[in-house]
């Protein structure tokens, strides 16, 4: 079955969504009227039937910005990486009843009054999942989406060289509606893009779409090689020069588009540099930290609000880049907590001072850099050699590639791993 429907999923998923392991570093509020408030809101969703999802991105919904009433609900498109290039799928994921967590601090053996009543309530508070499924040949290597008008669009690299936009209208229109998900698993067959581009050297990893131009991309591939795509009229096409940014001597990584400047992206590669471009002057980059990591430079974050760059690498290291200083090669903040490659690195969309990391140690972590060392006071045992900026440790994933703050609900975070994906939100965001 290529699609599923609301009467499938939730039956399936009644037995694996389960709390995971998590560890509150430097949280000033660990207990709140006599509830301890660890993990607001955990919720764990197994892998795609039949491969991960190693990449993914959240898509802006109609429900409002700012909201935290629960239920809460989100949508995700996310790709897999199967064994066989023919089991792979593109899917449109809608989480909804998602309800928060919280554990009562009991005295002694005391049991609460409330607890059969808790029991009954829990059967109407299991998280609900609709998934919208279109088989897709060759692994995904990346995932990122956009909405340029009335479309919802999606990116896909994918492990047969080629980057593709695909328009998510029915996957859309099926997670919302039980009628609209009976046509798609009817009519369901492989994906078709909107829009394919063949002219990169070699697959790739690296894509962004712009903030400021609905339907600008840029993509980078692993023979060093960066395309900018220009959206044209209509939607369905865009031109894309095939002259390619090339400073980089070896494989792009990442890339991210300037949230203020309509011409300006920025990259990072396995030739351990970050470089900042403007597509009115190719095919060189204009800024560059050449040594930016001691090994390879995996991801990049450029804050909303803020000229910070921020990255992390093989080295295990979470680096903040001022960019008004970018030259000097030296970054203004240094953090050294995972004990493994970092694989994903993103700046909380509403909170200029907070990032979220996640490393192949299966460690996702939160920061923030307006946290001093005076404003701790006294730290328990065992968290004294941290550093006063790291909030939060979640653990309980095997192989975490990617984590996305949910662009519309404060604080809430999703990790994809080899083990399936995670939905939480803390205390300390």
């Amino acid at each position: 079955m290529f699609g599923m429907s609301r009467t499938v999923i939730p039956n399936v998923l009644d037995s694996l969504f389960a709390n995971v392991i998590a560890l509150v570093c430097n949280s000033p509020k660990i207990d709140l009227d006599g509830h301890l408030l660890i993990i607001l809101l955990c919720h764990h969703i197994p892998p795609a039937p039949g491969a991960p999802c190693l990449s993914f991105d959240v898509l802006r919904d109609a429900n409002g910005d700012g909201r935290e009433q629960y239920p809460l609900s989100m949508l995700l498109c996310a790709g897999t990486q199967a064994d066989a290039a023919l089991s792979n799928r593109l899917l449109l994921i809608r989480m909804h009843n998602l309800h928060g967590t919280t554990e009562k601090v009991k005295d002694g053996d005391e049991s609460s009054d409330g607890e059969s009543d808790e029991e009954d309530d829990d059967e109407d508070k299991k998280p609900q999942m609709e998934l919208a499924m279109m088989p897709h040949y060759g692994g995904i290597n990346r995932v990122r989406v956009t909405h340029r008008g009335d479309q919802s669009l999606a990116a896909v690299w994918s492990e047969k060289g080629q980057v593709e936009i695909f328009d998510l209208r029915s996957q859309m229109e099926a997670v919302h509606s039980s009628a609209a998900m009976s046509t798609f698993v009817k009519q369901q067959k492989e994906a078709t893009p909107l829009f394919s581009f063949s002219g990169h050297m070699s697959e790739g990893f690296a894509i962004d779409w712009s903030p400021k131009v609905p339907g600008r991309l840029v993509s980078g591939d692993c023979k060093k090689n960066i395309h900018v795509w220009e959206p044209q009229e209509g939607g369905t096409s865009w031109q894309i020069d095939q002259r390619p940014f090339s400073s980089h001597t070896k494989s792009v990584e990442d890339l991210q588009w300037s949230p203020t400047e309509a011409t300006v992206f920025a990259s990072c590669s396995v030739d351990q540099s970050i470089r900042v471009w403007d597509t009115r002057a190719p095919p060189n980059s204009m800024l560059c930290a050449k040594e930016a990591h001691s090994s390879d430079v995996n991801v990049i974050s450029w804050n909303r609000t803020e000229p910070f760059l921020l990255s992390g690498g093989d080295d295990g290291l979470l680096k903040v880049w001022d960019l008004r200083q970018f030259q000097s090669g030296r970054p203004v903040a240094n953090f050294k907590q995972h004990s493994a490659p970092v694989t994903s690195v993103e700046w909380n969309p509403v909170d200029s001072s907070v990032f979220a990391a996640s490393g192949a140690d299966d460690v996702v972590s939160q920061w923030d850099l307006s946290v001093e060392s005076c404003d701790v006071g006294a730290r328990a045992e065992g968290v004294k050699d941290l550093p006063p900026q790291l909030l939060f440790l979640h653990q309980g994933q095997t192989e975490v590639k990617e984590v996305h703050w949910h662009p519309q609900i404060p604080g809430v975070m999703v990790s994809t791993a080899l083990s399936g994906f995670n939905v939480f939100r803390t205390i300390s965001v």
